[in-house]
């Protein structure tokens, strides 16, 4: 299995005599075939979120869920002064794989871990952690995570561009030969807010039926990312 490590240093309060806290976080994709898109991980207030099930996702949600793009998420975080990770597996994190991040955060301050990032392929569908409150006591904390829709667009399961607002799913090179052509589609409407994920379909028809995604590949049901979180 192979780790990958990235040090973020947040803000450090001073002159208070607040103490430091690190944490060691570890997510693994647990999918059999699909991957995780470039991931955002964030230490932040409690006032502060990343999606929030039942509501519309912001065009920034959108973006990252249906094409990988994190972005407008990494700025909205910037923007409250959070402790970000960006992109720590420097691309794809394959299925199997973890990757490792550290972050040293102001413990009065950013107490809330959320995470998100696309899995791949979907239509918009992603790994996703909001708001948790990271633990105080020194030890080692699990998790596992779901998968989350964020309802912008109809779970066809068709291939497409990816791009926000345009239907079909991403395919990138190393699933390149995986994914089949030419299937009818799944679903036709999208839900219009951000709920589970119900898992994606497939079929095992690579050259039509109704999927363009393989069932003994690409099926997955929740939870699809164990969490492990270390507090020093």
């Amino acid at each position: 299995m192979k780790v990958l490590t990235s040090i973020i240093t947040g803000a450090l309060l001073s002159a208070s005599g607040a103490q430091a806290a690190e944490y060691t976080i570890d997510i693994q994709n647990l999918t059999r075939g699909s991957v995780f898109a470039p991931l955002v991980v964030a230490a932040h207030s409690g006032s502060d979120s990343l999606f929030m099930v039942g509501e519309s996702a912001s065009t920034a949600v959108q973006a990252m869920a249906e094409g990988g793009d994190i972005s407008g998420l990494v700025t909205s975080l910037e923007s409250v002064g959070a402790t970000i990770s960006n992109n720590p597996a420097e691309g794809l994190l394959m299925a199997g794989d973890s990757v490792e991040v550290v972050l040293n955060t102001d413990s009065t301050a950013n107490t809330y871990l959320s995470l998100a990032g696309m899995i791949v392929p979907s239509n918009d569908g992603f790994v996703g952690l909001n708001s948790l409150m990271l633990p105080t006591e020194t030890g080692v904390y699990h998790y596992t995570l779901n998968a989350y829709d964020a309802g912008t667009e109809a779970n066809d399961e068709l291939r497409g561009s990816g791009a926000p607002g345009e239907p079909g799913l991403p395919v990138p090179p190393p699933l390149e030969e995986m994914v089949g052509h030419n299937a009818t589609g799944v679903e036709a409407n999208a839900e219009e807010f951000v709920h589970i994920h119900r898992g994606v379909l497939g079929d095992t028809n690579a050259e039509g039926g109704s999927s363009d995604l393989d069932a003994g590949v690409h099926r997955w049901l929740n939870p699809v990312a164990h969490l492990t979180i270390t507090v020093q």
